[in-house]
């Protein structure tokens, strides 16, 4: 990491501070202030707590072992069945009739499942998977929107030992084939089709075309059936239809496979620094119990809530706090598959009072674009229902923060922003709503158990006020085990920065800024590496470039991140033309907008591709992104005397104001 790339700017600003309401304290799950020291006394034995939320086959010997550091092993000895501890030890509780997952369809149609209904569904599919040849260990590819066959299916290979990775419906063909061949899986699960504002989408061509490009013989699709006649579609040799199989498979008793606590329970793909996904192993214990905990403890979880995260199932946050934490507690979990807007822009507040829902969690971006379209769409409803509210996914500025807290809460509900990553499994810095003081744009403290410091590029720790990297000076249950197939990667990806393995002394660098204030609540500054974060998404700006320069037509490019009102960060790519492509700039933006399109998906979509002659290099030749940053957000360019073509950056900067 260059000096250069290590100069943040904290922006500092004096903050209010909230504390959570006594009504909300007296029903907490966690409302200890002392919890916090006897984690730290009793470390790593405290994560024991975590365990003791799980129903486990075989006890583990051993909280924690490290002895091949950075390669942690988590309750070693233990062994135990996630779809299990989701489903079966509610049923045999007495809650069978307990509704699990409350489903709200885009055209308004809606579903339910209760925990022994759920069951069922999952033993039906998990007998479907095993006679077409899944056994322990194969990786089941999920290529779904949000219907309630996605966490069906994760649950019903959890319970047979295949690990699932899934793929968020958004991204393109191509990225479906790149993660089926990175896994080398050979099954995939996947729709004809799903609603979006009210119309139906084909899916299943697109899936058929990732398909095409999967490297190794495909054994099995199954396709689920969303669209009915909205969408025609064909089923090819190796393809079946869903309701078929699992219609053939009705009534099915499939005992959970009893897995190890570190056997593998999925992959889940996430961006880079280079252009190549990298799959991120999270383990059955240590994530099982990590979700479990922090569900209860930061969510407030308890199993008669409703609680409605609105994320898709398709990112880490679906998988922790949809499906994985929630169900482990038996609560009822909300899914929606469709907008915020769609049939207008109260939908959200529609489910929510329907619903009674308790607990919502939502993203920044989903919260800006609340405040535009403005509290007339939330004061038709009744929110009485809600006891507390989280955000999740980038960081969230204090007005935003101010307006949820105000027109979703009533100033009633405490607010838990959560900072974590896919690699983290679950959430790291946040507050315990029924413990903490809030302050609006800052995360919080770190969990208890959870080490985060702020440090500058020596690794040392920086003084309060000041600006630096998160760190991250022990291991945690929930932590991802490795990249999959690439044990390299995950050390130099993770570890290298601050780490002395000479010592044995191992610091996790999730590449973050940050800032500390007196009291250890940190405040996130955003990436520092080249990931952009659009609508807490991570995207590999090498993924978008490579899409771009395999134009013709175009010979360099440089994407970056700029502001955006509603999504946080937005993609901006600066493009030069190849020689005799200068007066074509119309032509080449429709093909390299097509490009990323079909590379990786609409959530990458460029808010703006510039053309220029130059980008600004440094004399070494490196691209100076932070400028083309500056001036994407519009904001004051800093020094640019290093530069070998310092006026090309005020060349491009008008041009960008010019459009």
């Amino acid at each position: 990491m260059s000096q250069e790339d290590a100069e943040l700017e904290a922006r500092l600003e004096e903050q209010e501070a909230f504390e959570p309401p006594e009504s909300f304290v007296e029903q907490a799950n966690v409302t200890d202030q002392g919890i916090y020291e006897e984690f730290e006394e009793n470390w790593p034995e405290c994560w024991e707590r975590a365990a003791d939320l799980l129903s486990w086959d075989e006890a583990y010997d051993t909280v924690l072992e490290d002895g091949d550091a950075p390669f942690y092993e988590w309750f070693t000895g233990g062994e135990l069945n996630a779809s299990y501890n989701c489903l079966d030890r509610h049923v045999e509780d007495g809650r069978a009739d307990s509704v699990a997952i409350e489903w709200e369809g885009e055209l308004g149609e809606t579903r339910t499942y209760t925990y022994e209904e759920l069951l069922d569904e999952v033993e039906d599919f998990a007998a479907t998977l095993r006679d077409l040849g899944v056994e322990e260990d194969d990786v089941v590819t999920l290529y779904m929107p949000m219907i309630p066959e996605l966490p069906i299916a994760m649950l019903a290979c959890a319970r047979i030992g295949a690990p699932h990775s899934v793929v968020f419906a958004g991204f393109s063909a191509d990225a479906l084939a790149t993660r089926m061949n990175s896994a080398d899986s050979e099954y995939l699960v996947t729709c004809d089709g799903y609603y979006r504002r009210g119309d139906a989408l084909d899916h299943i061509s697109k899936a058929n075309e990732g398909l095409e490009g999967v490297d190794h013989e495909v054994s099995d699709v199954v396709v689920v059936d969303r669209l009915g006649d909205d969408l025609d579609h064909e089923l090819a040799g190796n393809q079946h239809d869903y309701d078929d199989l699992v219609a053939d498979h009705e009534g099915s008793t499939v005992e959970p496979v009893s897995r190890d606590a570190e056997d593998m329970l999925f992959l889940m793909y996430t961006s880079g620094t280079t252009g190549k996904p990298k799959g991120v192993k999270h383990t059955t214990g240590g994530y099982l119990a990590y979700t479990a905990w922090t569900s209860h403890a930061v969510l407030d979880i308890e199993a008669d809530d409703t609680y409605w995260c609105s994320a898709d199932i398709g990112w880490i946050t679906g998988h922790s706090y949809i499906v994985y934490g929630p169900l482990a507690l038996g609560t009822t979990s909300v899914m929606y598959e469709g907008t915020p807007d769609y049939p207008d822009k109260d939908r959200l507040w529609e489910i929510v009072e329907k619903n009674g829902v308790d607990i919502f969690y939502t993203a920044p971006t989903a919260i800006r674009a609340f405040m535009k379209w403005g509290s007339e769409y939330t004061e038709n409803h009744d929110l009485s229902s809600l006891r507390l509210l989280g955000t999740v996914g980038e960081p969230i500025n204090p007005r935003a923060w101010k307006w949820y807290y105000k027109h979703i809460g009533n100033e009633e509900c405490p607010i838990v922003d959560t900072w974590w990553q896919t690699e983290t499994g679950g959430m790291m810095i946040t507050t315990l709503p029924g413990v903490n003081t809030m302050k609006p744009g800052s995360a919080g403290p770190a969990l208890p158990g959870i080490d985060a410091q702020v440090v500058d590029t020596e690794g040392e720790e920086v003084e309060a006020g000041r600006a630096g990297y998160v760190t991250v000076n022990n291991p945690w249950p929930g932590m991802l085990r490795t990249l999959y197939n690439n044990d390299e990667r995950f050390v130099s990806e993770y570890w290298d920065e601050y780490s002395d393995p000479d010592a044995d002394e191992w610091v996790y660098f999730p590449e973050d800024g940050a800032k500390i204030d007196e009291d250890g609540y940190i405040t996130i500054l955003g990436r520092v590496d080249d990931v952009i974060n659009v609508s807490g998404h991570r995207l590999g700006t090498m993924e978008i470039e490579s899409a771009v320069v395999g134009v013709e037509g175009i010979a360099e490019a440089a994407v970056v991140g700029g502001d955006h009102e509603v999504k946080g960060e937005a993609v901006y790519v600066y493009a030069i033309p190849e020689d005799g492509y200068e007066d074509r700039h119309a032509e080449l933006e429709e093909k390299a907008m097509a490009a990323v399109l079909d590379s990786i998906g609409p959530i990458a979509k460029p808010e703006q591709i510039i053309f220029t002659h130059e980008l600004p290099k440094t004399r070494s030749g490196k691209i100076m992104r932070r400028l083309l940053e500056d001036i994407a957000s519009g904001n004051e360019l800093g020094n640019t005397s290093t530069l070998r073509n310092p006026g090309v950056v005020d060349d491009i900067a008008e041009q960008v104001s010019d459009d």
